[in-house]
């Protein structure tokens, strides 16, 4: 199978509770069998789904088996996600891909990001405010960086990393730490 050429592309959904996985692949004019997709979600076991060829599939807490039918979807966790895509042989034809999910880490951000806005803070503290999320999105952006490169333990401290700063951020009224901005950044 010379023309096969396996890929996935994780795409945003913009929502804490679904994950959506794109088949970018290639194939041959020959049919292939067996396509699967193995995910493993941070903390959870290796779940095995059958996968469609050249679509689109959305991946809920409820299709990962982490939450019952008849139960409501929960958020999906944020961390490094392993996604498997193999046709048979699956031991010859396989892409394998880490990522980090930090949507709801993402949403945090994004609320604090909006409310900076509407704070009544003095000029000096919505600098500083501005600064620390900058610096908050650039752990942020890292966390995702290294899991794209299979870098697990680092985009998990880049990842808890952001999430301390974030978490200090938004327990401050405005964001302030009282420190000059100047000397955080030089």
């Amino acid at each position: 199978m010379a023309d096969l050429n396996l890929d996935i592309l994780v795409l945003p959904t913009y929502n804490t509770k679904s994950m959506s996985i794109a088949d970018s692949s290639t194939y041959p004019t020959t049919p292939v069998s067996g396509p699967t997709i193995e995910i493993t979600p941070p903390g959870f076991d290796k779940v095995s789904l059958p996968f469609n060829r050249n679509n689109l599939t959305i991946y809920t807490s409820r299709t990962l088996g982490l939450t019952d039918v008849g139960v409501p979807l929960a958020d999906l966790p944020d961390g490094v996600y392993t996604i498997r895509y193999s046709v048979a042989p699956a031991s010859l034809y396989f892409v394998e891909k880490s990522i980090m999910r930090v949507d709801q880490l993402q949403e945090e951000f994004d609320e604090a990001f909006m409310r900076l806005d509407m704070m009544e803070c003095d000029r000096a503290l919505k600098l500083q405010a501005k600064v620390n999320l900058t610096t908050i999105y650039f752990f942020i952006q890292g966390a995702i960086a290294a899991a794209n490169n299979c870098a697990v333990y680092e985009a998990t401290k880049l990842y808890r990393q952001a999430s301390k700063m974030l978490s200090n951020f938004t327990g401050n009224n405005c964001g302030g730490s009282g420190t000059n901005y100047i000397s955080n950044i030089t």
